[in-house]
């Protein structure tokens, strides 16, 4: 499965959720609880990804204490964000997300627009249908159906 089919199967609305690099921190954590979801990508322009803010990041600040909720969402986020494109496979998008331990990827198209965002959930799920369908084809075949 692809990410375009993946991104065809996700519930919810189409749109992706983003902050500005200059937004506070506070704004983030209210779109990451009411959406209830794991990761905004940053943006100032709503079309190409500058960063990725999720809740690790979040709570590592917290962790070191001082005022996480009035900082400014470019102290926190993650810089170097990997992205995909919608005809990488699953496989391709779950190698990725472990190797780079991350969990939220952002899916660009050839000219570097945001048009979505896979999660490590959306591609376990794609890929346990793609072997689902793939186990009852080998049975149809063994049982001569």
């Amino acid at each position: 499965m692809i990410v375009k089919q993946i991104l065809a199967m996700k519930s919810g609305p189409d749109h992706v959720e983003t902050v500005s690099p200059d937004d506070p921190v506070s704004r983030a954590i209210e779109l990451l609880a009411n959406r209830r979801i794991g990761a905004v990508v940053v943006t100032s322009d709503g079309i190409a990804p500058e960063g990725i803010l999720s809740e690790r990041d979040i709570v590592r600040d917290l962790a070191r204490g001082g005022d996480t909720l009035s900082r400014k969402v470019s102290d926190l986020m993650t810089r170097e964000v990997a992205t995909c494109i919608c005809a990488d496979d699953a496989l391709a998008v779950l190698e990725r997300m472990t190797e780079g331990r991350f969990r939220h990827l952002p899916v660009v198209d050839a000219d570097g627009r945001l048009i979505g965002v896979v999660s490590i959930g959306d591609a376990v799920s794609a890929r346990l249908k793609e072997l689902a369908s793939e186990k009852d084809a080998l049975t149809g075949m063994i049982m001569g159906a």
